[in-house]
């Protein structure tokens, strides 16, 4: 996918939730979101040339870490006594910070999806999509290269019959043509369509060279 292929309201989503994400979780977001098939690469290289960064991932943000001191800078802990790995989001055992939230507690985040807490521990590994975890209670693990996505497009449905796991090839092809409906029995007939489409297309192409 050529930088041409991007548009504005792609860039300004990067933009604003990139930060604190890892380039694999926000990959997997983005790709959700538009249904593309991005990458890791291709998005590290597209915030990149944009001059956009996670904040995390310091092997793909050329140094751009929030706990990075450049030269002349004054560590925040400078003079103070204590362990040498101190960080500012280290507290003393029984201290929680301000912000923190149970283990189960549910939250929407900025594509409106609801997140639950699994755990203490790094922030962007502590929240998982419900609709995730719901789906493999009953199902297992998501198979790679495969979402889960919501059969009547109601994000509010966690019915587990309501949950439907796509290939991304498959998700493509239902925002391509627009087959995901408010009803989960369409869209799975939608689903079939979508695996139609693409082998009109593989034969397309396969006649046209």
């Amino acid at each position: 996918m050529s930088n041409r292929k991007y548009t504005q309201e792609h860039i300004e989503y990067i933009a604003a939730n990139i930060t604190g994400r890892s380039f694999k979780e926000f990959t997997d977001m983005f790709n959700n979101r538009f249904g593309k098939t991005l990458r890791v690469s291709a998005m590290v290289s597209l915030a990149d040339r944009h001059g956009l960064h996670n904040g995390i991932d310091a092997k793909f943000n050329k140094g751009h870490q929030p706990t990075q001191f450049r030269k002349g800078m004054t560590p925040w802990n400078k003079g103070k006594k204590g362990t040498g790995g101190w960080e500012p989001t280290q507290f003393k055992k029984g201290n929680k910070p301000a912000n923190w939230v149970p283990i189960g507690t549910e939250r929407v985040n900025t594509d409106g999806y609801v997140d639950i807490k699994i755990q203490d521990g790094k922030f962007q590994k502590n929240w998982r999509p419900k609709h995730l975890l719901i789906w493999e209670e009953h199902n297992g693990p998501v198979p790679k290269g495969h979402v889960v996505i919501f059969g009547d497009g109601n994000r509010r449905n966690f019915e587990p019959d309501n949950l439907l796991l796509v290939s991304r090839k498959q998700l493509v092809r239902l925002n391509q043509y627009k087959l995901i409906q408010n009803d989960a029995e369409l869209t799975r007939t939608g689903i079939i369509m979508a695996d139609i489409y693409s082998k009109i297309g593989e034969r397309k192409k396969k006649f046209s060279n």
